[in-house]
């Protein structure tokens, strides 16, 4: 087994170690979510963190980890008598990202319990996290539904199995704790209200500070044991003070000041729900018992605030979590009173707030370096280009306007791709339509067919008396229908036709509900624009829309119109990412007003280009976005080149008057 690294020997990362250890004492406060670039010593903190944990006594042979003194009275495995029992160190337990829900919550053995009425179950990793911790690495590429039944119990205490009316029941306590690089995509804020704490962590910019990480991460390869031993005191203390604080907890005194100082900071930052105000009062609790001490104080709740408020005052995909900290002291000393003040000079618990705190932090998203710098700058030979009559040279990037709610664009027929909630797909979450074959392990019965499948058989096989006899072979899965999540590429024209300030307003603000629109329904998104004489992958397929949107922030127009070019690069990204997801499809939405200009040909090469999508049946939207009392119709003649359809700005509203959303095949049919 590798020795892993010392927890007192991660440098930095102060709130990260400090969440951590608050839920270590006080597991009630709800978990961590970390949020960060990749090589911030995310995975590293939460792995030490086992090591600290203290051991946990348990019934021996117990597969469900039941406490000798208080046994889970529904436990499986149970009734436990008085008798053996034995400690054991508390687990950390992952959760692979691909992990199915059999291998989450465990699985019931149907044939047995058809044929046999008998409840054999095998536990599943909730059940090996119970009384320890459940670490959940990239935690927003998580399925959905897994996240759910994660969150569920880790809210309840419990995991529950159902398949056909046979159910089972065991406890699930654990320390949930969440990693996640924004850059990736977002977790629901519905979701990350379940998370009790959430950590934003960077890479220091200190040098000295980064010599001494490279410094202690080198010497830890080299003799992992050697250099664990040497951070062995250390290691020891942290673990006697976990202790001491898990024993000082309940005598901890949440006076009526610190109550009302967190309800009036709740309700300052206008945050949803009752749950962050429980959250901060443990979070609260737990800091002044890490402390040492039995009241809470301001500088706790000061603290609890930075740690369990910043993620839940999200109120759309596109809005960066944080916290206005002069906002909070001006709160806190609003509503301070003789129970919630107290400076706190003597706490032995180093401040460690500051300039790296949670509160603040830019999200990495915002200042994307690499393809956005290759988004705004013009495009190679553009300068001697003579500009189109009536076109205009580069602009500054116009604001989008208000963002509405978008009509629903879909793929036609019936896809496998990842859980979502956009286009119809084969899933195993959704409604029944159907039986088949098990291929692999049974996971979802369907009793019906199963029946009919084994009655014919039932003289052959001997059955005397009022229970079914079934074999394997007539286990029949249940084939359902739900939703999958596309990959939405768009493709946007940022020439110097689209170039009015008013007009590229309105096409960001229907991009931007695009893009929210994406979010909601699980999409992954890609941005290509065009302008000058070249096309530019913008942003290369993500499941981070706030992404998308930044880049589409800071999109400048003008020049000519490559629309060829623009097809070709959309083109080019398709194929890569059929490559990498083979079951996603993809939906192109194509932004622009159909003009083409620029090179030999430019109309007749944007329609051989157009009918590469529509000979390999990729659908597609045009979003037509010419104006003025003389139309072309350049945008529609496109969309059946296409072989998609067109809508105009006003037509992507779904309160709009004109009834689009026919399914992106309407169009092809009529072509």
């Amino acid at each position: 087994m590798s020795t892993p690294f010392p927890f007192t020997a991660v440098v930095g990362q102060d709130d990260l170690r400090l969440a951590l250890l608050l839920n270590a004492v006080s597991p009630a406060v709800g978990g961590v979510l970390v949020r960060g670039e990749k090589g911030t010593a995310k995975s590293t903190a939460v792995r030490a963190l086992s090591a600290l944990m203290p051991e946990v006594d348990v019934v021996s042979g117990c597969r469900f980890s039941c406490d000798p003194h208080s046994p889970d009275p529904g436990c499986p495995d149970g009734p436990h008598e008085p008798g053996a029992s034995g400690s054991r160190p508390a687990r950390m337990v992952e959760l692979p990202v691909g992990a199915s829900e059999d291998r989450l919550v465990g699985a019931l053995d149907i044939e047995r319990a058809l044929a046999e009425g008998v409840k054999a179950f095998e536990p599943g990793l909730l059940a090996d996290a119970h009384r320890g911790i459940l670490y959940v690495d990239e935690v927003n590429l998580l399925h959905d539904h897994l996240v759910d039944l994660l969150l569920d119990a880790a809210a309840m205490g419990a995991s529950y199995v159902e398949r056909e009316g046979v159910s089972v029941r065991h406890a699930s306590k654990f320390l949930l704790v969440g990693t996640m690089n924004p850059e990736e995509g977002e977790l629901r804020p519905q979701l990350l209200d379940r998370f009790g704490l959430t950590v934003e962590v960077s890479a220091s910019r200190e040098p000295d500070q980064r010599v001494e990480v490279v410094r202690r991460r080198l010497a830890h390869d080299d003799d992992p044991a050697g250099f664990a031993a040497r951070w062995a005191d250390e290691e020891a203390a942290v673990r006697a003070r976990i202790v001491a604080a898990r024993e000082l907890l309940p005598s901890v005194r949440l006076g009526d000041g610190a109550l009302r100082q967190i309800a009036a900071t709740c309700a300052a930052f206008e945050v949803d729900g009752m749950r962050a105000d429980i959250v901060m009062a443990r979070t609260a609790t737990a800091l002044a018992a890490w402390a040492g001490r039995t009241d809470v104080l301001a500088e706790d709740v000061r603290q609890a605030a930075l740690l369990a408020l910043p993620h839940r005052r999200r109120r759309n995909p596109f809005d960066a979590p944080g916290l206005d900290e002069d906002k909070l002291d001006e709160t806190l000393e609003e509503f301070g009173g003789p129970d919630g003040d107290g400076g706190g000079d003597d706490d032995p618990n180093p401040d460690p707030d500051g300039p790296g705190g949670p509160g603040g932090q830019p999200e990495p998203d915002d200042a994307p370096q690499g393809d956005g710098d290759a988004a705004a700058r013009p495009e190679a030979g553009e300068s001697g280009e003579p500009q189109p009559s009536g076109g205009a040279g580069e602009q500054s990037p116009a604001r989008a306007a208000e963002p509405f709610r978008a009509k629903v664009l879909s793929v036609p027929g019936l896809g496998e791709g990842a859980a979502g909630r956009r286009s119809r797909a084969r899933t195993e979450h959704g409604r029944t339509t159907g039986a088949r074959r098990p291929q692999g392990a049974l996971t979802k019965l369907h009793l019906a067919a199963t029946v009919q499948a084994a009655a014919p058989h039932q003289r052959a096989r001997g059955r005397s008396g009022p229970g079914l006899v079934v074999r394997r072979d007539d286990l029949r899965q249940a084939t359902r229908e739900g939703r999958e999540g596309n990959l939405v590429l768009f493709v946007v024209d940022a020439s110097g036709s689209m170039a009015a300030r008013q007009r590229m307003s309105a096409v960001k603000g229907a991009v931007l509900s695009l893009l929210l629109d994406a979010y909601q329904r699980r999409d992954k998104v890609g941005l290509v624009t065009f302008r000058g004489s070249a096309a530019d992958v913008a942003l290369p397929p993500t499941s981070s829309v706030d992404a998308a949107a930044a880049r589409l922030e800071s999109l400048p127009t003008g020049g000519r119109t490559p629309l060829a070019a623009g097809l070709l690069r959309a083109h080019e990204v398709l194929r890569v990412e059929r490559l990498r997801d083979p079951a996603r499809r993809a939906l192109v939405v194509v932004v622009t007003d159909g003009r083409a200009t620029g090179g030999p040909e430019p109309v007749a090469l944007a329609g051989r280009a157009a009918r590469l999508f529509a000979a390999e049946g990729v659908a597609s939207v045009v979003v037509d976005c010419e104006s003025g009392p003389v139309r072309l119709g350049l945008a529609g003649r496109l969309a059946g080149e296409l072989g998609g359809t067109a809508v105009t700005l006003d037509e992507l509203r779904a309160d709009s008057i004109a009834g689009l959303v026919k399914d992106v095949q309407g169009n092809r049919r009529a072509a």
